[in-house]
């Protein structure tokens, strides 16, 4: 009956999500190698051994390069842990620059296998058009220019997925019916392992947008993790 299962994995792995990996275990939002968990020093002195350095003006600010470019490194928390990660452009840009940024940046995450976008990007087809007026967009129409994308983990555990797939399964269908699957419940299966295969993924959001400034652009980057984010849990 595992084979089976594997099988249905393997399908909608390919299906929906090509060249991917994943592992059975919950994935943590990793930035430069780093998970984006525990307390706000320990964070810190592990991106400082990555070569940043303490904004001379904030002490729990981090400045240096990132991805070709100077930024801030902020560091966000929800009792006392880290769940957010925050890398703003260090400098302004002009909005026909800040254009190119986005979109070479949009195109750097879809090429980059670690990463799969997300459906609720609110650029329309992720990049954003040449003739777009960004200014008008933000002052006017309240628009938000950003791309969502969920990283993915490093490790592939094909048989550890699929036994989790299968314990859930056999909620729902007895070994019997897994063993001889009708054409509707292999489609009812399908449906059900795109579905958890996704939930698994969208964990761990990384995501960034058009800021403004006076008239002047940037990019915001986030690497966030969902588990540490606040649920209600102090109202």
């Amino acid at each position: 009956m595992t084979n089976i299962i594997i099988k249905i994995f393997s399908f909608v792995f390919i299906q929906f999500l090509l060249s991917t990996s994943l592992c059975a275990q919950e994935h943590i939002t990793q930035f430069l190698g780093i998970p984006v968990d525990g307390y706000k020093p320990e964070m810190i002195k592990k991106i400082q051994d990555k070569g940043y350095t303490i904004s001379p003006s904030d002490k729990d600010v981090l400045i240096g390069e990132f991805n070709g470019t100077q930024v801030e490194i902020h560091i966000a928390t929800n009792n006392n842990k880290v769940y957010r990660i925050m890398v703003a452009d260090a400098n302004t840009r002009s909005e026909g620059d800040i254009k190119i940024r986005f979109n070479n940046l949009y195109q750097q995450f879809e090429n980059n296998k670690k990463y799969m976008p997300a459906p609720s990007s609110t650029v329309e087809s992720g990049y954003i058009p040449e003739d777009e007026k960004i200014s008008h967009g933000l002052s006017i129409k309240n628009k938000r220019y950003q791309a969502v994308f969920y990283q993915m983990p490093t490790e592939l555990d094909t048989i550890a997925v699929a036994k989790e797939m299968q314990n859930i399964l056999l909620t729902k269908y007895t070994e019997e019916q897994l063993s001889n699957l009708t054409e509707d419940e292999q489609e009812d299966i399908i449906m059900f392992a795109a579905s958890f295969l996704f939930d698994k993924y969208s964990k761990s959001p990384v995501w960034f947008m058009i800021d403004e400034h006076y008239g002047k652009y940037y990019i915001t980057m986030f690497y966030d993790n969902v588990y540490n984010q606040a649920k209600g849990e102090d109202l």
